[in-house]
């Protein structure tokens, strides 16, 4: 319960800022490319429930729905690669703090294509915890390009959440642990 508290009330109070850096980036994305600035895509959540994951897009429209590392760098805009170094393709991402169906922290949620990565959390009971905007495996540079090994890492997270781990998680993701970006290591 103290997790929920937190991630909403943490949310409310980053809610306007993020909103305001959002505005800045969908009219950036508008001025360079045409389509929607805002990306929506069905990810597998807690209890292996599908719920809509809010983005900013980064890649050209038309993108194949894939994972990052199975489409490379070459769709990524200039303006989307700026904000996927800078993380801000995440923001949109407090509203599904909001509505519950994300954490701040926890195991990045998947593509329902991701088979081999849902039967590993699956078998490790990884999906028992909400996903998160950062996490464990994030901060460790674990992508989904190694499903056993992220599967395994994000039951550590499990075994081990409390608030304080995700406090600790969340400092070393603003202090830039994890910025690699699966797209690129392809």
């Amino acid at each position: 319960m103290a997790k929920v508290i937190f991630d909403r009330g943490l949310a409310l109070v980053l809610f306007v800022p993020c909103l305001l850096v959002c505005l800045v980036c969908v009219l950036a994305i508008a001025l360079e490319s045409r389509g929607n600035p805002i990306f929506l895509q069905e990810r597998v959540g807690r209890n292996q429930k599908t719920f809509t994951l809010f983005k900013l897009r980064t890649m050209v429209v038309g993108t194949r729905n894939a994972a990052s590392q199975e489409i490379g760098e070459s769709p990524i805009t200039k303006v989307g690669g700026i904000l996927r170094r800078l993380k801000f393709d995440e923001l949109p991402q407090v509203l599904n703090v909001l509505n519950g169906t994300m954490s701040f922290v926890g195991p990045r949620p998947c593509l329902s294509s991701q088979t081999e990565l849902i039967a590993e959390r699956e078998r490790q009971g990884v999906f028992n915890v909400r996903p998160g905007i950062t996490g464990l495996s994030q901060v460790n540079d674990i992508d989904m390009s190694t499903p056993r090994r992220l599967a395994e890492s994000d039951a550590v997270y499990v075994s081990k959440q409390s608030l304080s781990f995700d406090l600790a998680l969340l400092s070393q993701t603003f202090l830039g642990s994890g910025r690699g970006d699966a797209a690129r290591k392809s």
